[in-house]
This record gives structure tokens, sequence and C-alpha cells, in this order.
């Protein structure tokens, strides 16, 4: 196990002492485990504010603030809409392979999905849990490519399972650190459904998360959403926030 571990860092620090060398798909694939454990919180908790800007060609522009809170090591996470006021108290909690959305008028909780749209952004509900791409897809082509001031390896990713919201991927991950700058999200039949853009990220330990990303639709000109992260915490975050009766009783 240690060789094995040893010769896994040998060969990162071998592609980040490069520059625009070429890696091989399996190299590729190490990297995706790189951003799988800098992007999750392994041992501790994670907070923060969300502020969502949707801009809509048809529905103009919309905003939203929401509290996120996530237990990676239990596979959990809530979101709890703050605003607009019309909304707040509306929730999404998942806990393993389940998902609810709660409403606060009806005092209801429905079951939802991954893939489905975060409260009508173009954000997925997918997008605030933790990261899985080593276990999630494969990669099947590796290409190197500036991207404005960045030296990039684009990774060419082949879905796993039926499981996950986009089958195929494009993912530009800068040569130095392996940050994901950039996403195209395209459908089973190869229809780019979404470009990501990650334009800025805080370190907090060993952890890399952005605080500014931009969701932009590719199916309808001009739609995007724009999430801004702030107070970022890794305080400890109770077991019982990650209930249904939390939900409920945080919204009396």
């Amino acid at each position: 196990m240690k060789n094995k571990k040893a010769i896994i860092i040998m060969i990162l620090v071998l592609i980040m002492s490069s520059s625009l060398m070429a890696i091989t798909v399996n190299e590729a694939t190490e990297i995706l485990k790189e951003i799988d454990e800098y992007s999750n919180f392994a041992g501790k908790s994670f907070s923060s504010t969300i502020s969502m800007i949707s801009e809509d060609p048809e529905d103009g522009i919309d905003k939203t603030v929401v509290y996120q809170f996530r237990d990676d090591d239990n596979d959990k996470f809530l979101m709890l809409l703050k605003e607009p006021s019309i909304k707040k108290g509306q929730g999404y909690l998942k806990i393993d392979d389940n998902l609810w959305f709660y409403d606060p008028e009806s005092r209801k909780f429905s079951h939802t999905s991954l893939s489905e749209q975060f409260n009508a952004s173009d954000a997925n509900n997918s997008d605030f849990t933790s990261s899985s791409l080593l276990e999630d897809y494969k990669v099947t082509e590796v290409t190197e490519q500036t991207l404005g001031s960045y030296e990039t390896y684009v990774l060419t990713l082949e879905a796993l399972n039926d499981e996950v919201t986009y089958p195929q991927q494009k993912v530009w991950v800068s040569v130095k650190g392996f940050l994901v700058l950039k996403k195209e999200e395209y459908s089973k039949s190869n229809k780019l459904m979404r470009s990501s853009y990650y334009l800025k990220y805080i370190k907090l330990g060993e952890n890399f998360i952005p605080t500014k990303t931009i969701f932009q639709d590719e199916l309808v000109e001009g739609k995007k959403t724009t999430i801004t992260l702030s107070d970022v915490s890794t305080k400890d975050i109770p077991d019982s926030v990650f209930t249904k009766s939390y939900v409920e009783r945080v919204n009396n």
C-alpha cells in the first residue's frame, strides 16, 4: 500500500513540475482522485452562505440566498433557502441516496433527484454534494490547452453509471494544483447542455473550494446563474442538523 501511494505521489509531482507535459489516461485518472480529495471534507463539516443570481432572457434577474451544510463523511447535505421571502424555509435534505425537498407551506417532504435543477436555477442539486469524479467517470482522452493565462489538461470523461447528472463531460484542469477551471457538460447524445466556469477559489486547510462559479445554460442564450460563497466554515455541525425534524423546526 505504501509503495502504491508513493508511486501515485511521484506521478503527480512529475505532472505538476512540467509545463503542459503530455500525460496518459491512467495519470489523468489520478488527477480525478486528487480533485475529489481536495474538494471533499473528510473528517470535518462544511458550511457557507450561498448567493445565487439567476439571469433569464424571459424571466429577468432573480436573487436567492441559501444556507449550505455538508457532512461528506456520511454523504449528507442540507440547503435552506433564506431569500426571497416567498421561498424562505424551503429546504433540500440529502441523506445517503435519498434527497427530499421540504415545502414549509404544506409542511411536507417530497422526493427529488440530484439531477434536477436547484430552485429553478442553472445549478443542479448535484452541484452541492461531495465530489465523486473518480467513482462516477472514466477518462477517455487527455489533451492540453491554454485557457486564458492558465495551462490546462482537458480531460474527456464518460460516465460509469446512470446516476450522474451528465453522461459526458470535458473538464479543464490547471496544470499547477489541478484546480477545475471549466467544465462542458453533455447529454448522452453528445449535446452540450451546460458550461461551468470556476472563477475564484479559497484554501481551507487541505481543501480548495470555488467561491465564485458561473453555470451557463447552453440551450437558452443569455441564461445563466452566478454563485458566490461567503461565511465559509469548517466548524463542527451537529448530526441533528441533517434530519427532517430539524428542517421542520427551523421553519416554525
